[in-house]
């Protein structure tokens, strides 16, 4: 009887332990095969704007570390081994383990104890995937530069649509794995790696699906945040009215293009990649204009003599309108203009049908729009 009530003490003790572990850190533990001259390694913490250092452990005889951190919700951890980086999701309670070997070229590891870091590791083996094909493609470019002694226009024309495919590729690969994946801070992390102005209608969407979940990660909560305030000027929603004075003083509403195809095309005079842009909006505003396609031009410029010697050099020959306050005009702010050149497509019902596209994209969605089969 007495052994019976020691062994229930004992069990409780464990127990409570264990309890206690749970609500103030979770560990990690693991270890390192073939360190040669490493000594430490490093845990860091992310957030969504920077990546820190939190700790650092030395091996011990046996290659070995541990960490113990208080994490009160669910995050994005890394573990820093030599030069090579590791993610995985932790919050309090989670008791993971580690395994690597750093003359393994691949990088490969083993990770259990926590369900998402499985999914990270699922998530970076698509994003070293198409890393690789894209570093492959610029070691190519780069080599066949040299050879020539100086950057090609043919060159760029060969490999430029190569990384664009890559990177659609990946990007398409990453919204799979964010549709399975939305109750996982794994899908979470995926779907920031997108191009958020290419991609921001299917963000928008996924922030609006996770809402109710993650409801103490402040990462989380910041983007959802974020896609609410971008939800009324993305695609699918009613563009909003706005008056603007033109370059000749005259007002001009949006609701004067109620009926027509207009495109509201942020830029201005100091920009370059506007002004680069500039000769390809030119041709199609030529191609589309007589099939109903317009074009407001709306200025971030403060002067203008900049403004206007930009139209006549550029031969710009739609309508322009300005405040004249560069990102902090009534308009800008509306529209959320954070960068330029940014443009929206707006259908004849005032419904925006496009977003930021440019260069062949632009030229595809107006043959689309343009030239339906009859």
């Amino acid at each position: 009887m007495k052994i019976r009530i020691i062994t229930c003490i004992t069990l409780f003790a464990a127990l409570f332990i264990v309890a206690c572990k749970s609500k103030s850190d979770f560990t990690i533990s693991g270890t390192v095969a073939n360190p040669g001259s490493l000594k430490k390694v490093y845990l860091l913490e992310a957030d969504s704007t920077q990546v820190s250092v939190i700790d650092s452990a030395d091996l011990d005889g046996k290659n070995r570390f541990k960490f113990k951190h208080p994490a009160p919700y669910a995050n994005l951890y890394k573990l820093r081994v030599g030069g090579s980086i590791y993610d995985f999701v932790a919050k309090n309670g989670d008791d993971i383990t580690f395994d690597t070997d750093i003359a393994d070229v691949s990088h490969a590891y083993k990770i259990s104890g926590s369900d998402d870091s499985e999914k990270i590791k699922e998530f970076n083996k698509i994003s070293n995937l198409y890393g690789d094909k894209n570093s492959k493609l610029s070691d190519e470019y780069t080599a066949k530069s040299e050879a020539l002694g100086r950057e090609s226009d043919s060159l760029i024309k060969i490999y430029m649509p190569q990384f664009q495919k890559n990177i659609a590729d990946y990007s398409n690969e990453v919204l799979k794995f964010v549709e399975k994946n939305k109750t996982s801070l794994a899908g979470f992390y995926a779907a920031t790696s997108l191009d958020q102005y290419k991609y921001e209608q299917q963000l928008v969407a996924y922030a609006n699906d996770i809402k109710d979940n993650f409801k103490d990660n402040p990462a989380v909560q910041r983007f959802i945040k974020q896609m609410e305030a971008a939800k009324p000027v993305s695609v699918g929603h009613k563009a909003p009215e706005f008056t603007m004075q033109s370059i000749d003083g005259k007002p001009v509403k949006l609701s004067d293009y109620k009926g027509k195809y207009v495109m509201l095309d942020f830029w201005a005079s100091w920009c370059g990649p506007c002004r680069k842009e500039n000769p390809n909006v030119v041709k199609q505003y030529k191609i589309f204009k007589p099939k109903g396609f317009n074009i407001l031009g709306i200025s971030l410029d403060t002067e203008k003599k900049d403004w206007q010697q930009a139209i006549n050099a550029d031969k710009l020959t739609w309508t322009h309108v300005s405040e004249l306050q560069r990102f902090d005009g009534p308009t800008e702010r509306l529209y959320r203009i954070e960068a330029i050149p940014s443009n929206f497509i707006i259908d004849p019902q005032g419904v925006i049908v496009a977003k930021n596209i440019t260069g062949v994209e632009l030229e595809a969605f107006l043959n689309k729009t343009f030239n339906k089969p009859e």
